[in-house]
């Protein structure tokens, strides 16, 4: 496929999934197995989308390091298990590694928590040019702190600062941040893999029995699983609150992997096209110091 074909594919796999508004979503009108047209028998032919996504999503990225004006920052949240390091690995395998950055954020530092919540991750955003890939974010500040309130209490936020509005407090600073970060040229996208706790039981099950994920389970997780009901209330009011069209979230479906890795590459490169980049003309003085040096190049041996 051409590149022009595979962005106007991205364009309809991906805007299904795309919240821009918040006020009549709701997280029950996403099915977590949803595949649209593609069926298991599709796989295939998914896999082979897929491949033909990462080769424009390298075009696409090869024009934004070249034109050095915007950035893109792709935000990943989800319940564990539900993929978002192999969305990450598979979907970002054929960037240039240079015009790159991966942040994966865990449970704050003792100086994370000696500065205000966004810090660690503003120190993160990606320079012009580049995508900047955030494994979970800012976001979990609305998410588990919310589901677990004890966090908050160890963030040292002064008394009169703890008011009984803080989270929507927080949702208007996290909306006005990102659209700072639209008008200084950085495209914010976000994606909520959405694994339904049945695919979770079975993806932990696996982790459980083969010795070669072993380490990717953790007793915490199982615990985790416990607050289900609560992390689906937290995230549907997340988006609720946050979903703009200066940084939309993607609503994916992540029961089936393959499905996911296609949903995203999609969106990223639907993103990207939307940005009409072209290469950096070169001008009548670097025209002519090419010329020179090609002269130069022919008359040497």
């Amino acid at each position: 496929m051409k590149t022009k074909q595979i962005i106007a594919a991205a364009k309809k796999v991906s805007r299904p999934y795309r919240v821009t508004n918040g006020k009549k979503f709701r997280l029950k009108d996403v099915d977590p197995g949803d595949t649209q047209d593609f069926t298991s028998e599709d796989k295939p032919r998914a896999k082979e989308a897929l491949q033909s996504g990462i080769q424009a999503l390298a075009e696409l990225q090869d024009v934004l390091y070249a034109n050095d004006r915007w950035s893109v920052l792709l935000i990943f949240q989800a319940m564990d298990a539900a993929g978002k390091d192999g969305t990450i690995k598979h979907v970002m395998s054929g960037i240039n590694p240079q015009g790159c950055q991966v942040s994966s954020f865990k449970s704050p530092s003792s100086e994370d928590l000696d500065h205000d919540y966004l810090w660690r991750c503003i120190k993160k955003l990606p320079e012009r040019g580049r995508i900047g890939i955030f494994n979970r974010s800012y976001y979990e500040e609305t998410l588990v702190v919310r589901v677990h309130p004890e966090f908050l209490a160890g963030q040292k936020l002064p008394e009169p600062c703890v008011t009984k509005q803080i989270w929507k407090e927080r949702f208007q600073d996290i909306r006005s941040f990102e659209r700072y970060l639209k008008r200084n040229g950085t495209i914010v996208l976000k994606f909520f893999l959405h694994v339904s706790k049945e695919e979770q039981k079975k993806r932990f099950m696996a982790r459980l029995d083969l010795p070669e994920k072993n380490w990717k389970f953790s007793a915490n997780d199982a615990k985790e699983r416990g607050f289900w009901n609560d992390y689906m209330k937290v995230y549907e009011e997340t988006i609720q609150e946050t979903a703009s069209e200066d940084a939309p979230w993607y609503v994916v479906p992540a029961d089936n992997k393959w499905y996911t890795r296609v949903v995203v590459a999609a969106a990223v490169i639907d993103a990207l096209s939307s940005l009409n980049l072209h290469y950096p003309k070169v001008g009548e003085a670097k025209l002519k110091e090419l010329a020179e040096a090609k002269k130069t190049l022919l008359a040497g041996k």
